[in-house]
């Protein structure tokens, strides 16, 4: 059971393996949003992410046997890493099953703390059931990542935390995978104050638990599709569900362009580094038809590879209009691209990358293609760049950025 004891219990037992992630307050989504937002910064937990928490609670949990029998378990990569250092404190074997799409650095992390890797499937729901099978064969400890109520009191330890930062908190936004976090802090949070308001976030393209509770019960999403890869599960817990149902106010879904979003906005005014699947309630803030309230955003992991924070952030300057690339047609005389050039200069546009064509027309006295890569401040400047080509004769043609 899911009680008061209990966490209080496991809030003693995690501080022994946790950070202090104390609360920020931002003032870009304060101002963003009209509410007093909070983040609650689990991406600065030693291992990345608010996973450790359930993994080591879970852990003191286990008998003296079942430890030495080894552990397994499945994840997409943060509870890999949790369930692994706490095997490392208690000095025992740990079995990790990860989906091959799992990120290099949480595969890295993983085995340098000590754990065997093994990577089957392309998502979390077929690396757990390849871990089942494991445990079964080799008689390992399962130890589930999130349907299972001891790791969820571990996970729930967080709202204890909240609670005793912002006591008057009214509002809770929690990222949900397969909603063990969601289910341990939805419970305690309604423990602690009735009447807070606590909201589940899931991307648009793995909703299991949004789906589950219109349909009354479990269900399996035929697939799932997010960069979100943290939360990218297609079955959400059956022993955790019925509490969710009970204590979970609201369900917010977005889309993998708010996720790019939101990454920018966390990089540029707080310069934190914050995973896909930590960032759902970072964007789902727009969301919210709220004001004036306090608002805490769990923010669960910082665990992103540098090949997609590379991808993350090029795409949300391109979204933005930050980067932008128009092709013109000019003639091909002595003069022309100083011309295109000055006039982009003017209106202090940052030329990133030229491609000349020559060959775009058999008459190169007429037209020759001149593709231009830029920096603008966004689309209004953006849109001022273009008018300025366009008043010199020109008539740039927007195409897709490629850098």
């Amino acid at each position: 059971m899911l009680t008061l004891e209990r966490f209080e219990e496991a809030s003693k037992i995690v501080r022994e393996v946790t950070l202090e992630t104390k609360l920020i307050y931002s003032d870009f989504l304060s101002e963003q949003t009209g509410n007093k937002v909070y983040l609650k910064p689990e991406n600065m937990q030693f291992t990345g992410a608010y996973k450790v928490r359930g993994a080591y609670y879970k852990m003191s949990t286990l008998t003296e046997e079942e430890r030495e029998k080894g552990l397994i378990t499945a994840s997409a990569g943060n509870h890999a890493q949790g369930v692994a250092y706490a095997a490392k404190c208690y000095g025992v074997k740990a079995t990790i099953v990860m989906p091959t799409t799992t990120p290099l650095i949480k595969v890295n992390r993983t085995k340098g703390y000590g754990a065997e890797v093994i990577l089957y499937g392309d998502v979390y729901d077929e690396s757990c059931q390849k871990a089942y099978e494991l445990a079964e064969e080799h008689g390992y400890t399962f130890i589930h990542p999130f349907d299972d109520l001891a790791v969820a009191t571990g996970q729930g330890t967080i709202a204890m935390e909240i609670f005793k930062e912002l006591p008057l908190v009214e509002y809770i936004l929690v990222p949900i995978g397969g909603g063990g976090l969601a289910a341990g802090i939805s419970v305690l949070a309604k423990l602690l104050n009735p009447k807070i308001k606590v909201i589940g976030v899931e991307p648009a393209g793995a909703n299991c638990m949004q789906e589950s509770i219109k349909a009354g019960k479990v269900i399996t999403l035929p697939g799932v599709s997010t960069i979100a890869d943290g939360t990218a599960v297609k079955t959400p817990g059956e022993q955790i569900f019925p509490y969710i149902r009970e204590n979970l106010d609201e369900i917010i879904t977005v889309e993998d362009d708010e996720l790019v979003a939101a990454f920018l906005d966390m990089v540029e005014n707080h310069k934190m580094v914050v995973e896909n699947s930590g960032l759902l309630t970072v964007a789902a803030m727009r969301h919210l038809n709220v004001e004036n309230k306090r608002v805490v955003a769990i923010l669960s992991g910082g665990n992103m590879d540098v090949i997609t924070m590379s991808s993350v952030v090029q795409q949300g300057l391109i979204f933005r209009d930050r980067i932008f690339t128009v092709s013109v047609l000019l003639p091909d005389k002595p003069g022309e691209l100083s011309k295109v050039a000055d006039a982009i200069a003017r209106e202090q546009g940052n030329v990133i990358k030229l491609e000349h064509n020559q060959f775009v027309s058999t008459n190169r006295n007429a037209a020759v293609e001149l593709r231009i890569t830029m920096e603008a401040f966004g689309t209004e400047h953006k849109e001022q760049i273009l008018e300025a080509l366009e008043q010199k004769g020109y008539q740039p043609k927007p195409v897709r950025t490629s850098l």
